[in-house]
């Protein structure tokens, strides 16, 4: 039997907003094109109605959905995508008046992160992002099952599926949220083997498509893949760099973000982006290039900030300047760079040996009468520059080296 292979059809997509004033509406529709792109959609309309809400039952009103569903007709569109969460009844009224598919903008993030996370870990932050997304929406369609009725024999096999569906996914949910609480183990086992080792660490973080990916190839060849995409990476990669100084450090590439990350996602990730927040160093990768710059890079600060990056030191690098300059508008402090031709590389790794934490540091122990041998580790590994013995313990006043930083940490008095 001759087996024909049909090419995948692009689906036409039109893109809808809500406009309540909440940010700006066409900063959004831009990005959302840029997602629909990356997920292999092509956009051939949009539509946006003010409101002060979104209506409750279909989002829009009565007369721009009749408009949006003769659009669709007329069009041949195959999906819309909502530029913004719907609820389950939402959802499920817009597909019973729309002749085709309805997903937001959620779904569609979610969607893209499937379809790029390679690892098993990757795979499995997704997957619970997903059914934790998918949860709260089915209880929703229950709702309606649920007035069917009460009592033995009024349960019908549409509301039993349901609640076997709901069983489902919460153990689902239990056993991914198990299996990643296990990679994180693993993952903070070797953070603080490494900080044992004395091995700092540097993070490359930003919007997504700012070229952290690039930029990480070009200073250390990783060949990571580093696509003109949104969320081209989303499974952590580090690799060894040689600073100008001759410090070697670990340089970590993260997933980017964007406006209105799902909260699913970064919970999700939430392991992975550790990373960032453990690091030594963050270098904020903005795409110069972009209108929305500053803007991109303030998303990335704020969501720095939730994850608790609040005392490193902050780079803040404007990549692709081989494509525009420096933006007129940039605060000064940034460094310039294009990660594709290399320039500006120079003036970044002497940026960041200066503002890298010193591999040695001068601090005042107060080390118990038990810890004979540790203070001869510290006289041996460091330079002292005084020693008293006091009733509680020996007093030190060393300069050390990270390794054995890390294990007097609990003795540290002053620094």
């Amino acid at each position: 039997m001759e087996i024909i292979e049909q090419e995948k059809q692009t689906e036409r997509v039109i893109l809808v907003s809500i406009d309540t004033g909440a940010f700006d509406i066409h900063s959004s529709l831009d990005e959302l094109t840029e997602l629909t792109d990356t997920a292999g959609g092509e956009v051939v309309g949009e539509l946006v109605q003010k409101r002060e809400s979104p209506d409750k039952a279909t989002a829009l009103g009565a007369g721009r959905l009749e408009e949006l569903r003769q659009i669709c007709e007329a069009q041949e569109v195959d999906l819309v995508i909502f530029d913004g969460e719907l609820t389950a009844t939402q959802h499920r009224n817009l597909e019973d008046a729309l002749p085709c598919r309805v997903i937001d903008r959620t779904t569609l993030i979610l969607d893209i992160f499937a379809g790029r996370a390679r690892s098993a870990e990757g795979r499995l932050q997704v997957e619970l992002a997903q059914l934790q997304y998918q949860l709260p929406r089915l209880a929703g369609q229950g709702t309606a099952l649920s007035r069917l009725g009460g009592g033995i024999g009024t349960r019908g096999p549409g509301e039993t599926k349901l609640e076997s569906d709901r069983r489902h996914i919460r153990r689902r949910i239990g056993a991914l949220k198990e299996q990643l609480a296990e990679v994180e183990r693993r993952r903070e086992s070797r953070r603080q083997r490494r900080r044992k080792e004395g091995v700092r660490s540097v993070a490359l973080v930003g919007y997504t498509n700012a070229g952290k990916s690039t930029l990480l190839n070009t200073l250390t060849d990783a060949g990571v893949l580093a696509e003109d995409k949104l969320f081209a990476t989303l499974d952590p990669t580090a690799r060894a760099l040689r600073l100008p100084d001759g410090r070697q450090v670990l340089l970590l590439d993260t997933v980017g973000f964007v406006r209105r990350l799902p909260h699913q996602l970064v919970q999700a990730f939430r392991s992975t982006l550790e990373e960032a927040v453990a690091a030594d160093v963050l270098v904020n990768v903005c795409d110069a290039s972009d209108p929305e710059v500053l803007e991109q890079r303030d998303v990335t600060v704020s969501l720095l900030r939730e994850l608790g990056c609040t005392e490193q030191p902050v780079l803040t690098v404007w990549n692709k300047c081989d494509v525009v300059p420096v933006p007129d508008i940039a605060p000064p402090g940034g460094i310039a760079i294009s990660a594709k031709t290399g320039m500006g590389i120079p003036a970044l790794l002497e940026e960041l040996a200066r503002v890298l934490p010193p591999d040695r540091r001068r601090v005042t122990l107060l080390l118990p009468f038990r810890e004979g041998g540790l203070a001869q580790e510290c006289r041996e590994d460091g330079a002292v520059e005084s020693e008293e013995y006091q009733p509680e313990g020996l007093r030190m006043t060393v300069t050390l080296g990270l390794r054995m930083l890390s294990r007097v940490e609990p003795y540290i008095i002053e620094e």
